[in-house]
């Protein structure tokens, strides 16, 4: 279970809305065949190890990251592949939450005389496709906050210089942490101060993640790096019903997606937001700024996983801070991540630090 979790984790980023999904194939002590989600969502991890497998398949055990689907979808159920291949036992993670599924591909395993083993390296399985399962139980997506800053806690000098706070090891970690995302998230302020790109590089041919701008009147330009890409790679702009039609028709003639969302108080809602990419099958997304919309995911909640790289230097009271107000007034109400990993990446460190 082990190395099917391994093999799952490869499908992070690139198969949304389907989980991720990792498994090997074992006959008399010898992995036959393994596999994992493909890119897009199919095939499924069950159907590539069968294939690798052929008839080796036949009275092999098959250990399996989620419960095996029980549903025609795309493609026939993963459970009815199982049985017609013959293996004589399922090992499982989990039970999918999925309402189509939920426990009804055990049963189908069951009902046609395979034995079926569940819960084996269970919280290893949750955490690995924490989207998918917040997805489909709460219509939210996992939210990483990726934040980059001195040792003082701050992410530009006064001049607003901000080139390089990390070194390249650190910002080569980023694009991976990109690569296993199924978007990156920035807010209108980044966009127009930075002009990113957002995309992963120096990587190989990968498939790139989403690109999502908070952007609620749409002041980011079309002619911005973002837009002279939207055809090669998907943009999505997230914007308010007050955004003007000109500008909502500038960014439609790039190719990108324009996605509305209510408001509230002037803002853009992010929890509806959110609610609204889940429900477009997104699962996993990478937050990277600004300040601003750090502290409102923040103070909204809406924050799974805090990712701190602290560059080795130091800028003082007159740079910029790396989160915007929280409106604290006791300490006692202060949010206390819990530290999860940590780790020296070149001159700098990264945290990883969990708040649900």
């Amino acid at each position: 279970m082990t190395h099917a979790l391994r093999l799952a984790a490869r499908g992070l980023g690139n198969v949304w809305p389907n989980p991720a999904v990792g498994c090997v194939l074992v006959r008399d002590g010898v992995v036959v065949g393994r596999g994992w989600t493909q890119p897009g969502g199919r095939p499924h991890a069950e159907v590539r190890a069968l294939q690798q497998a052929g008839a080796l398949a036949e009275g092999a055990t098959a250990y399996v990251t989620l419960e095996p689907c029980a549903h025609h979808g795309h493609t026939p159920p993963c459970a009815t592949a199982l049985i017609a291949a013959k293996v004589a036992r399922v090992v499982t993670a989990l039970t999918d939450p999925d309402p189509r599924v939920s426990g009804k591909g055990h049963a189908m395993l069951r009902a046609a005389g395979i034995a079926v083993t569940e819960g084996v390296l269970t919280a290893e399985a949750t955490h690995l496709n924490a989207g998918f399962l917040k997805r489909v139980t709460q219509g939210l997506p996992f939210v990483t906050l990726k934040l980059a800053a001195s040792l003082d806690g701050r992410t530009a000098t006064a001049t607003g210089e901000s080139r390089w706070i990390t070194g390249p090891e650190a910002r080569r970690k980023v694009h991976a942490m990109r690569l296993s995302h199924d978007a990156v998230m920035v807010g209108s302020g980044t966009a127009l101060a930075d002009d990113p790109d957002l995309t992963v590089r120096d990587m190989g041919a990968v498939r790139q993640p989403v690109r999502i701008v908070l952007d609620r009147i749409l002041k980011h330009s079309p002619e911005s790096r973002l837009g002279r890409t939207a055809k090669a790679h998907p943009v999505w702009l997230l914007h308010s019903p007050a955004a003007p039609q000109s500008a909502q028709s500038a960014w439609q003639a790039t190719g990108a997606t324009l996605i509305e969302v209510p408001e509230t108080n002037g803002y853009l809602d992010l929890k509806a937001a959110l609610q609204i990419i889940a429900g477009k099958g997104l699962t996993r997304i990478l937050s990277e700024g600004g300040s601003t919309v750090a502290a409102a995911l923040l103070k909204a909640g809406l924050v799974d996983e805090l990712a701190l790289f602290s560059g080795a230097v130091l800028i003082g009271g007159d740079g910029h801070s790396s989160l915007g107000t929280l409106d604290l007034e006791l300490l006692g109400s202060a949010q206390r991540p819990r530290l999860d990993q940590l780790q020296k990446i070149g001159a700098d460190t990264y945290s990883l630090w969990s708040l649900n």
